[in-house]
């Protein structure tokens, strides 16, 4: 059959609910547009009440959280910040806006993590060259749990902050905790492409009061006290806007009904293409403790008993107007990072050579499903 016979099935598109036009509605009744407004105020209670988290910013994406983030961390101008290779980028440019430099941590093959071994080995190294790391950045890819317990010891073992990329986690839990509540600051993502989305937005969460008023502050353009636009130090415009915030507490009502989802689509995953030569679906079991989102399903292909590689398997979805996507190239291996520090490098570099990421949005119906296997089952 041709490929356009078929409706295109993309990777992990935006799924609205039944709720988010009444706050959109209301929003624009009142005339309440602008980044300010009762919808934002709202969201920020809801992410709060799901993380367990006592305050919260809600912000224009999460790259503006991580840069927030880092700023109430203390990062400066020639700091160095402890960061996986293997994830988006946007979890690293925010380092090189303060002018610091990215430390990059290889992964671990049970979660696809920061390695804690690597981390220790990088810290001290680190500090033998006379340049002790400013903070910890540490990311639940594809919201898989990180080693948190061996991660945070570390951290305080350095008197580290940690700042806890949960952008892919919403939903993910470790030892019943929700993720992003770990860190000295914790960051979420409502990308369109996320677990729940407000089309662009992001948050910054804290238990910190100080910690939240600052970066409430520095998103609004650091405006000092006064009757008229005065400013001692730069700000940022970085505040969601009511609207945004609208379409996000009407997706937070649904957290728990997307979670659930993307469990169970991996899970299908799994019954239906095992005992595919060559082709595991990846990141399982889980570790004692941890409870993923399931934010993307992934898998790897074995060299060793297949001929196809991602790419070929990538192409043929193509074929039958399917998206797929690589897993995150590694940010050591990126043009932009090649002078970066990097500790290991080879378990992230393999991951990125042998994986391969499977539509997973949640309107996904059985029979789309079937239709990925099926492609996935030609190929191989």
């Amino acid at each position: 059959m041709r490929s356009q016979d078929h409706d295109r099935l993309f990777l992990s598109p935006p799924h609205l609910g039944r709720h988010e036009l009444n706050y959109v509605h209301k929003a624009i009744e009142d005339n309440w547009v602008a980044p300010a407004g009762p919808n934002i105020a709202g969201f920020e209670a809801d992410i709060c009440q799901a993380t367990g988290v006592a305050h919260c910013v809600a912000l224009t994406s999460g790259t503006a959280a991580i840069h927030l983030g880092l700023i109430l961390l203390g990062v400066e101008p020639g700091d160095e910040v402890l960061c996986p290779s293997f994830t988006f980028v946007a979890t690293a440019n925010p380092i090189r806006y303060l002018g610091a430099t990215p430390v990059f941590v290889d992964s671990e093959a049970d979660t696809w993590n920061m390695c804690p071994h690597r981390l220790r080995e990088a810290i001290t190294d680190r500090i033998s060259r006379g340049k002790k790391p400013k903070a910890l950045l540490l990311v639940h890819l594809y919201g898989m749990p990180a080693r948190l317990p061996e991660l945070l010891a570390i951290a305080a073992e350095y008197n580290l902050p940690v700042l806890e990329d949960a952008a892919e986690a919403l939903g993910s839990r470790f030892n019943g905790q929700p993720l992003g509540s770990f860190g000295t600051v914790g960051v979420f993502s409502f990308n369109g492409n996320k677990i729940l989305t407000t089309s662009g937005g992001g948050a910054l969460v804290t238990n910190d009061a100080a910690l939240a008023q600052r970066a409430r502050f520095l998103a609004t353009q650091a405006k000092d006290e006064a009757p008229h636009y005065q400013h001692s130090e730069v700000g940022y415009n970085y505040r969601l806007s009511n609207i945004l915030a609208g379409i996000g507490r009407g997706q937070m009502e649904l957290l728990d009904e997307r979670v659930k989802r993307r469990r169970e689509i991996f899970a299908w995953y799994q019954e239906h293409l095992a005992n595919l030569p060559g082709l595991t679906v990846a990141l399982d079991p889980e570790l004692l403790g941890s409870r993923a989102n399931r934010w993307l399903t992934t898998l790897l292909l074995d060299p060793a008993a297949t001929a196809a590689t991602p790419e070929t398997l990538r192409q043929h979805l193509e074929t039958r107007n399917i998206e797929s996507r690589p897993l995150w190239k590694p940010l050591h291996l990126q043009p932009l990072f090649a002078t970066a520090p990097m500790y290991g490098g080879e378990i992230c570099a393999d991951l990125f050579a042998r994986g391969l990421c499977l539509p997973s949005g949640t309107a996904l119906t059985e029979a789309d499903l079937h239709r990925v296997a099926e492609a996935v089952r030609e190929a191989l």
